[in-house]
């Protein structure tokens, strides 16, 4: 079936289509029913069921003869290190792992924190976790100690799973001086956590401490624990707007039936074949597309320890397809831009020869048309926006590729996937017309794979997302639909400024400040004006080896603003910095750089990649007036 047809099979019957999909995964008792309601507006997905995820991801894949298949592929850049683990590899190592973890009385429903680096041992840690049906929480490797500690007394961990360090370009990060002072923080202690020692910097162990080699020796090899369908699988924690993390929970069975549903159906992919993420495991893409979705399905995934640039160059990205024959490659909009940025003519991407790419997906901020026209001109392969978030765990809106190649519309995720009933609301919660900004929301209940509640706190769950529209999931982005059903998603809802009474999108502005031939990033935000209410001002990153006047380059993009939005949007005030500040997984930190213009106190966010760019952005932002306190 095409797309239209498979949405409306779901949309005519969403149960029964939601049992079919079930039916590609392997379980220890199959569900009865496929949703099921626990509260108003509360719903789980095949809660009868029982089933294992490291079976699903691991094991029928060696008792379907393919054990010799390879599972992983490690390419580590700052290391040169190399690997490939085939499936029947990785069942050795995560059977050997669950033991250990068995063996010091990790049981069902206990929870693990990961803390590790981009290297296989991660994914293997993950696995284990569910295959004693552990319930794990990965936090990015090298976060910080006090954000950790939070973390360790909200899911109260019986283990930590951590490495020795992490390694980022010219620099190495220890990981357990963070490790031992986030335990000191918290009020609750692990009983104990296993460590990998990395050859770059390994670590002095403590009372607690077991080296991850020796505590595998003469353990039990686990087997896979049947857990409910409702199981929780993880907990991935995710920044709130009070400062407190919020614990997304994944429930097991719906988890894998969606994930597993996406691999073919919008990523284009064959068991057997390479799939690279390139993202981090302490991100929901690592947890979706580098861990789960892609061993789930039968594929090859990538483990990537590196950058986009200087990892050794901006060609490194395509070095990876080459090598690894990737076939569909998914990464973030500000990791083509750093590439866009640092070769603009795409001479690195034709040292490679990437015949064999079938598609490049984008996901993680709004992707602007200049990005994407720019990898589509050096790729020559379909570049596929999409939008989703860690919440929904896989995609909300994109291009169902492998069902049916629809249109692009540069500039939008595409259409809603079947389970995602998507509306534009008014701030009353009506829907508005076709090409009218407004809250994206979608209508209950959520499907399989999105979250069910936060981890002890579902009065917090309700009011985050279910109060504010009663029947619909709040997104907390803002966007419009055309006529024929293509989303745009222009900003989060808060980034929606309103300048002398008229709603304006940041995104608008910034797509029309990167279509500027000497911009290679930017970021619009709204700051406070004493008759205007708000008023927008840009924040421009130049292409590597453009050295015109800034104040020329500045004047023609408030030019462009003006001559594409129109005087209603008075863009007149923009600032070229060296680079934007950023989480680590590349949102631009939008919220920060507005309170730095209005001079109001700010928390250091828990996620920045990078905390002295502020300090830069305070600069720049003084010499036009703003952030005089």
């Amino acid at each position: 079936m095409g797309y239209r047809a498979e949405y409306d099979s779901w949309k005519a019957d969403p149960e029964g289509w939601w049992m079919q999909a079930a039916q590609a995964i392997d379980w220890v008792k199959a569900p009865t029913r496929a949703l099921s309601q626990r509260g108003e507006n509360l719903y789980e997905w095949f809660s009868d069921a029982e089933v294992n995820t490291c079976w699903n991801a691991v094991d029928r894949h060696v008792e379907a003869g393919r054990g010799d298949q390879t599972a992983i592929i490690y390419d580590s850049p700052i290391t040169g290190a190399k690997s490939k683990t085939s499936y029947a590899e990785l069942q050795t190592q995560v059977v050997s792992l669950a033991g250990a973890l068995a063996a010091r009385g990790v049981t069902m429903g206990d929870r693990v924190i990961i803390y590790m680096p981009m290297v296989p041992e991660a994914l293997v840690a993950m696995l284990a976790c569910a295959r004693i049906g552990a319930i794990h929480s990965v936090v990015f490797g090298g976060f910080a100690a006090n954000e950790l500690a939070v973390r360790i007394d909200d899911c109260t961990p019986k283990a930590i799973i951590a490495a020795s360090c992490g390694l980022e370009p010219g620099r190495t990060v220890e990981y357990k001086p963070l490790l031992d002072g986030a335990i000191d923080l918290a009020d609750h202690t692990p009983d104990l956590c296993v460590i990998l020692q990395r050859d770059a910097c390994p670590c002095a162990l403590g009372p607690r401490d077991v080296d991850w080699h020796a505590v595998q020796k003469d353990v039990t090899p686990a087997d896979c624990v049947p857990v409910p369908g409702n199981h929780p699988a993880y907990i991935l924690y995710t920044s709130g707007t009070t400062g407190a993390p919020k614990g997304v929970v994944r429930a097991t069975a719906g988890h894998l039936v969606a994930l597993n549903w996406t691999m073919k159906n919008i990523y284009q992919m064959n068991p057997g074949e390479v799939f690279w993420a390139a993202s981090d495991v302490g991100w929901v893409v690592g947890h979706s597309y580098i861990c789960y979705a892609p061993l789930i399905h039968g594929n090859t995934t990538i483990v990537f320890e590196g950058k986009p640039v200087g990892t050794p160059d901006a060609g490194t990205f395509w070095r990876v397809i080459e090598e690894h024959d990737v076939k569909s490659f998914f990464t973030a909009p500000t990791a083509i831009r750093a590439v866009k940025r640092e070769d603009p003519k795409g001479e690195y991407r034709a040292k490679y020869d990437l015949s064999g790419l079938r598609a490049l997906y984008l996901a993680g901020e709004r992707a602007d048309p200049d990005t994407i026209e720019w990898a589509q001109n050096i790729l020559d392969v379909p570049v596929y926006d999409h939008w989703w978030q860690t919440e929904t765990g896989y995609t909300i809106a994109g291009n169902p590729a492998g069902l049916e190649a629809l249109p692009v519309k540069i500039g939008s995720p595409t259409v809603a996937m079947p389970g995602y009933d998507v509306q534009i609301l008014d701030d009353a919660g009506h829907p508005v017309a076709p090409g009218e900004l407004g809250a994206i929301a979608v209508k209950l209940p959520l499907p399989p794979g999105t979250l069910p509640t936060l981890w002890n706190a579902e009065d917090r769950f309700i009011k985050s997302y279910l109060h504010t529209f009663p029947g619909y999931y709040e997104t907390g982005d803002a966007g419009m639909m055309d006529e024929d059903g293509y989303l745009y998603i222009m900003a989060r809802t808060d980034d929606v400024i309103n300048v002398a009474g008229h709603r304006l999108s940041t995104g608008a502005m910034e797509e029309v400040l990167a279509g500027h031939p000497d911009v290679a990033e930017c970021a619009v935000v709204g700051v406070t004006d004493q008759l205007k209410g708000q008023s927008p001002v840009g924040l421009l990153c130049l292409t590597t080896g453009v050295n015109r006047a800034h104040d020329e380059i500045v004047a023609e993009c408030v030019k462009r603003v003006r001559d594409q939005i129109g005087p209603v949007a008075a863009f007149k005030q923009a600032v070229v910095v060296d680079r934007l500040p950023k989480t680590r997984s590349g949102k631009i930190l939008r919220g920060t750089v507005v309170k730095i213009a209005d001079s109001e106190a700010f928390k250091m966010p828990a996620t920045i990649d990078d905390p002295a760019i502020l300090d830069e952005i305070k600069d720049a932002l003084q010499t036009i007036g703003y952030a005089k306190g």
